[in-house]
């Protein structure tokens, strides 16, 4: 199968603009992306591809930012292949959890060895973000707790999540492509209590949370804090991360309006997750 590569640098260049242009992106039909520092390189099926489209997203683009493009026909290959050489590297942390693909061969005498096949798009765990919470959650206790992961990507802490312990867990995406993967990662772990489902924060309702894990974006959270305290069960905990350290401030003030209160956090490359708990 061919592919078209369309190559996008974005002046500034920043993780919200990524996340945005990525679901605008994945609503025409590109199925796969890989974050650079000038911007995304996006991939889709020659068939879908229609420049019309891409120029409307970047007309009707929601940011502040100057976005370009080039595109090449990619010829067909083994993506996985292609992947495994140029991405995805297997990646161990703490010593405790391996994370890696079913075409890698690493050593699986970890306590938690997570496969996930991520069809070229972000949620392998090398991101500081989803490093950062992962490191959080190997040091929290789950056991027999209700999870929410507010967009989970390829499910890769939802699938953690499960096997710390945590029953039931609802795993929530905007993108159809991340659904797609995230069902199949959970299978690939043989993790079966995990409900995927495809939107934001208006799915969530009655059914409230022991854990709210939500690794999106600043603007996303600020929006959404409100939504997650009135899920988050009372005693309950928060982690939020996919911003930057001068952001804590701004966070922080959001949950102080509802209900939610500092514990901790920690950074890597001045990226950080924060720790609430529900008064």
């Amino acid at each position: 199968m061919n592919y078209i590569e369309v190559k996008f640098t974005c002046k500034p260049n920043n993780e919200a603009t990524s996340d945005v242009l990525s679901a605008n992106l994945a609503e025409i039909g590109f199925d796969s992306f890989v974050e650079n520092e000038d911007g995304i390189t996006a991939y889709i099926k020659e068939e879908l591809f229609d420049k019309d489209k891409i120029d409307a997203v970047l007309t009707d683009f929601p940011l502040e930012v100057e976005i370009t493009y080039v595109f090449e026909k990619i010829e067909d290959q083994d993506w996985n292949e292609e992947w495994e050489k140029n991405y995805f590297k297997p990646l161990v942390i703490d010593d405790k959890c391996i994370i890696q693909s079913t075409f890698h061969n690493e050593p699986t005498n970890y306590k938690y060895n997570i496969y996930i096949d991520p069809k070229m798009a972000f949620g392998t765990g090398h991101h500081q973000t989803t490093e950062l919470v992962i490191r959080e959650m190997l040091n929290f206790d789950f056991k027999g707790k209700s999870v929410l992961d507010m967009g989970c990507g390829t499910a890769i802490l939802a699938i953690l999540a499960s096997m710390r312990g945590a029953n039931p867990i609802l795993a929530i995406d905007i993108d159809k492509w991340a659904y797609d993967n995230a069902i199949e990662n959970l299978e690939l772990n043989h993790i079966n209590n995990v409900e995927v489902r495809i939107g934001g924060a208006e799915l969530l309702g009655e059914q409230t949370f022991d854990v709210v894990l939500a690794n999106i974006n600043r603007n996303i959270l600020l929006e959404d804090i409100s939504k997650y305290s009135s899920v988050l069960n009372k005693g309950g905990d928060l982690f939020m991360s996919g911003f930057y350290q001068e952001d804590i401030a701004a966070i922080r003030q959001e949950c102080d309006n509802h209900e939610l209160v500092y514990l901790s956090h920690a950074e890597k490359d001045n990226w950080t997750v924060v720790r609430f708990g529900k008064a």
